[in-house]
This record gives structure tokens, sequence and C-alpha cells, in this order.
């Protein structure tokens, strides 16, 4: 390139800007909803400790129906009994919302009378009977999140810096 000024000589640049969109996959959430609060939040804390995603928490049914849609979770982890609606109740609605999300359903409560129930709800993915822990709570949060979504992994599979 050439200037019109005399004696002064441009040169082209020696390296090129050019914008990128770099696209990063935001973590889906885990959503625990149960009555009993001091059982939810020692859950939520251990979770949220041990696994790269966030984890919610509701001690109110149709609280958590009303916020599911915002958070967009992967998965959902319910409690059978409890005020307001019950579980199954609980995902008959909650699954139209958030029709990406797996449910898990947690109970210390014989369900037997309601296999064919649970059978029949094809967003329940799976059951865990209380009392466990919470690393078998995330096996099974990890073992039925949807497939085509970003899942997370145990803080303690990654490699350390």
């Amino acid at each position: 390139m050439e200037s019109s000024a005399p004696g002064l000589r441009l040169r082209r640049p020696l390296f090129s800007v050019r914008s990128f969109t770099v696209s990063v996959a935001i973590p889906r959430a885990i959503v625990i909803v149960d009555d009993e609060k001091s059982y939810t939040d020692l859950l939520t804390q251990m979770l949220a400790d041990n696994l790269t995603c966030p984890v919610l928490a509701f001690s109110r049914p149709l609280e958590a129906l009303k916020s599911l849609p915002a958070i967009c979770p992967g998965v959902i982890v319910t409690d059978y009994y409890m005020p307001q609606i019950n579980g199954l109740e609980f995902i008959r609605q909650a699954a139209p919302l958030v029709p990406d999300s797996a449910f898990v359903m947690i109970t210390g409560h014989n369900l037997s009378a309601e296999e064919d129930t649970m059978a029949g709800i094809p967003a329940l993915k799976g059951f865990l009977a209380k009392p466990f822990g919470w690393r078998k709570l995330a096996d099974e949060i990890m073992r039925v999140w949807p497939a085509h979504l970003p899942a997370p992994t145990h803080r303690a599979d990654l490699p350390s810096i």
C-alpha cells in the first residue's frame, strides 16, 4: 500500500483479527423436591460439592412447578409423600413443562401398589428407596441423565491441576 504523503509508505498488517464465536454448553441443573427441608438441604450441598452442575432444592412442590420452566433441569429428583401433591402427580404436571428432563422418585415408603402407575409415566426413569447416601443418588442421576444433554461429572473424576 502506498500513502499519498511523500516519503511515507504503509505496509500491509502482519496479521488480521477476525471475530469468532465460542459455543459453551451451560450445564443443566439437578432439582430436588422434598418436603423434608433439612434432608433436602444436605443432599443439595453434597451433590453441589461433588458434581459439576448446579443443584437447586424446593421443599414445596407447587413452588417447584412454577420455577421449573425457567430452570430447565436435566434431572429432577422428587419425594413421593409430600403435602400439596404427591410425587407421581408432581411428575405428571412437571413433565410437560420440562420435556427434556428425566425424573427420579425417592421415598421411604413401600410403593408396590403404585408400580403400575409408575411404569406408565415415561419421564420417570429411576427410583431410590430411602435411606441412601449422596453417592448412590449421584450415580442414579448420572444413569438417567438425558443422553442428548451434556452430563455433569463427579469432581473427583476431574484431572487435578
